[in-house]
Order: structure tokens, then C-alpha cells, then sequence
């Protein structure tokens, strides 16, 4: 193709809603009156540059730093433009920004392997994905999606893009504009590792722009419910049904340690008679795909024969009746209330209090608790069972008369 006409502009593009701050800093290269743009990664403050020169103003080191690299990226479009020219190849923006970026990067952009990756995910949902993962991902997509519209201005950018500063930046994003908390934020980056990882093994990007990206979790201190409160939830009686069928439900898995979703599919073919001839639960965990083996104490058992004659549950085959986990967190802060209980009620609240009250406070192991958690390491298990002050009374007690003796 004859190159009748060429143009090079150093630009800066204002994001949707912007008010205040600096802005990142195009390469927009036009041949033949096509333009291709090139972010330069880097972001400068808009009252200190010239729109007609294409660069920073002042005298400042930060900004001879900036110009310098500006004067630098065009040198390298002009000699990307002679080798063209010198091995009779067509003269375009797009093959000029293939020199300075990689034909792989052309070829491949961050968005493009994660819509791919989502596909995969789609198609094996039930086979070796949950709905629930499947869902995660399409929304740390939309974030992905939403963040680089908001941090350069475009639909997608090249894998090339993917740095530390690019991690920072998604960080800061989730946190100041989703309001994502820490460990939110954390879950969102840990799901876009996984597509970083990808670009890695298949050598789209030299080196893993994670690595120096610490993706650490706070510890959140979730307070079981003590024997008391238990029981102020036990004997309340509430007018309506749907109440007492979710404070049926989340007892039940104060008594067993069942996550919702394992709730949710209980079988009545997964209760069977275990190694004592008492009643067991024999499932497999939805999460993990581990399966877990629990004695069913007297409370729960009469919660099974309550709900045994449900028309859900006989025309289906289930345990019980449960609702949708977000109906069933809503209906528990409205039985927290009316019980008087302060502490934040969330179905998962059910499954520290088996491990915490049910089991560790009466004297059951911890690694017995693990087992029926179906957790595979005892910090699993920690984090969910706490030593409370009444059962290190009771070890020291026994401490104490062990010295006297």
C-alpha cells in the first residue's frame, strides 16, 4: 500500500464521568488517514500539558522524564515506518503498531481470553463447574470490562497492558469505585489471576505480572451462636410459615455443619445408617467434591421427620424444602431481630456454630470436626472452630488437678 500521507499525536483521553486527576497519555499514529492508538502507560496531569505539542509543560525533572519517553516512543514509530519501507512491505498504522507491540498482542487482547475462558467455564457448568463459579466469573468479567473503560478510555486492551501497575490499579477500582471490601477485592483478583496465568502458559506474556502482587486475605472474626442463643431460636415461635421453615433449616445445619448449597441437595437416599446403626449423612460436598460422613444428633433428626411428608421434598427427593440463600439470609436477620440477637445471622453463621458450639465445645477433636466439615487440613478447620473461654476453663481445670497430683 503507497503511504500518501502520515501523522503522529501524542494525545490525553478524558474517561467517561471524569473529574479530577491525571489522565493516561496516547500514541495515535494515522497513515492514509487511518488511525491506530498505542497507550504509553502513562498518566499525567491535564493542566500541564500542551495539546499542540503533544507533551508535558514545564521544566521539572518529572517532566523532562515524561517528554524524553515521548520522544523516545516516536523515534521507535519512525523506525518501525523505515523498516517497512525498507523491506517493501505495506506502510499502515496497524502494521506499525504491530512492530512496537508484538503480533501476538494483536492477535490477542485481555477481554478476548476471558470472554474465551467464560465460554469453556459455561459449557462444563454442572460437570466440573458449579452455577454459583460459573456466575463469579461472568462478574469479575463485567468488573474487568468496566475497569479498563474507566482506566484507558477503550473496550479492551493488549495482553502487553498486563503489569503490576495494571493489578494496582484494578485493585484501587474495586475498592474506591465497586466499594468492594479487602477480601471482595481479593476474590475478584484471584478469579483474574486465573486468566493472567493463561496469557503466562501460553507464553503470551513473558512473566507472571502477579508475582510481586501479595493477594492476602484479612481474617474476618464470625461469631457462632453460643448454646443460648441456640436454644432462644429453638423454642420462638414465629406466625409466620416461611420463618419457622428457615429457622427449621439453619438449625438443622447448626446440628450437622452443612454449607446451604449441600443443604439445599440433601438427599433422603444420603441418610443411611452409619457404623453404629444410628443415622448418617453420606454426601459429597458441592464446593469440593469431598465426601463427608456426619452422625445426625436428636435435634436434627426430628427436623428431617418434620419435613418428610413436603410435598417438595417427596415429589423431588429431598431432605427439605430450602429457599434461596438470599431469602434465607433476609428471613435470618428478621429471626436475629426477634430473638434479640445482635450478632450479624447469615446461614454460614450455622456452620462455625456445628464447629465452634457443637462440636469443640463438648469435647468433640478437632480433627473429628475437620472430617465432618469435609474440610482437607485442620487450618480449614481453624478458622472455622474457635476455643471458647468455657472449654479452656474446663482443659485448665484439669490442668490444675493434674498438678496437685
Amino acid at each position: 500500500m503507497l503511504e500518501k500521507s502520515f501523522g503522529l499525536l501524542f494525545f490525553m483521553r478524558k474517561p467517561k464521568n471524569y473529574t479530577a486527576g491525571l489522565l493516561p497519555v496516547y500514541l495515535k499514529i494515522t497513515v492514509n488517514g487511518k488511525p491506530k492508538e498505542i497507550s504509553t502507560k502513562r498518566n499525567w496531569n491535564p493542566a500541564k500539558w500542551s495539546s499542540e505539542a503533544g507533551r508535558a509543560l514545564g521544566n521539572k525533572e518529572e517532566v523532562k522524564t515524561l517528554n524524553a519517553y515521548l520522544d523516545e516512543l516516536q523515534q521507535m514509530v519512525y523506525q518501525a515506518r523505515k523498516s517497512l519501507l525498507e523491506n517493501n512491505k505495506p506502510i499502515t498504522a496497524d502494521a506499525i503498531k504491530c512492530i512496537l507491540t508484538g503480533s501476538t498482542e494483536k492477535k490477542k487482547s485481555i477481554l478476548t481470553v476471558f470472554r474465551h475462558h467464560n465460554e469453556q467455564m459455561k459449557a462444563l457448568e454442572g460437570v466440573d463447574f458449579a452455577p454459583g463459579t460459573v456466575e463469579r466469573y461472568t462478574t469479575s468479567y463485567k468488573h474487568t470490562e468496566e475497569f479498563i473503560i474507566w482506566k484507558y478510555g477503550t473496550n479492551d486492551v493488549p495482553i502487553s497492558d498486563l503489569d503490576f501497575e495494571f493489578m494496582s490499579e484494578y485493585a484501587f477500582w474495586l475498592k474506591s469505585i465497586r466499594r468492594c471490601n479487602h477480601n471482595t477485592t481479593m476474590k475478584y483478583l484471584a478469579n483474574f489471576k486465573k486468566i493472567v496465568l493463561i496469557c503466562v502458559k501460553n507464553r503470551w506474556l513473558p512473566s507472571d505480572p502477579f508475582e510481586q502482587f501479595k493477594l492476602t486475605k484479612r481474617i474476618v472474626d464470625r461469631h457462632p451462636l453460643s448454646n443460648e442463643e441456640l436454644r432462644m431460636i429453638e423454642e420462638k415461635t414465629f406466625v409466620t410459615d416461611r420463618l419457622n421453615i428457615v429457622r427449621d433449616m439453619f438449625l438443622f445445619s447448626c446440628y450437622t455443619g452443612l454449607s446451604y448449597i449441600d443443604l439445599k441437595q440433601l438427599k433422603v437416599s444420603e441418610i443411611t445408617k452409619g457404623i453404629d446403626q444410628e443415622k448418617w449423612i453420606f454426601a459429597k460436598r458441592q464446593k469440593t467434591k469431598i465426601q463427608i460422613h456426619v452422625p445426625i444428633l436428636k435435634p436434627a433428626l426430628k427436623l428431617i421427620d418434620k419435613y418428610k411428608n413436603h410435598p417438595k421434598c417427596l415429589n423431588e427427593g429431598l431432605v427439605f424444602p430450602v429457599l434461596t440463600n438470599q431469602k434465607m439470609n433476609s428471613y435470618l436477620k428478621e429471626i436475629a431481630d426477634c430473638c434479640g440477637i445482635t450478632k450479624n445471622l447469615t446461614f454460614h453463621i450455622a456452620r462455625h456454630t456445628f464447629a465452634t458450639t457443637i462440636t469443640l465445645g463438648n469435647g468433640v477433636p478437632i480433627d473429628s470436626v475437620s472430617k465432618m466439615l469435609g474440610h482437607t487440613n485442620l487450618l480449614q478447620t481453624q478458622h472455622y472452630a474457635k476455643v471458647l473461654d468455657v472449654k479452656l476453663s474446663q482443659d485448665m481445670r484439669q490442668l490444675r488437678k493434674n498438678f496437685k497430683s
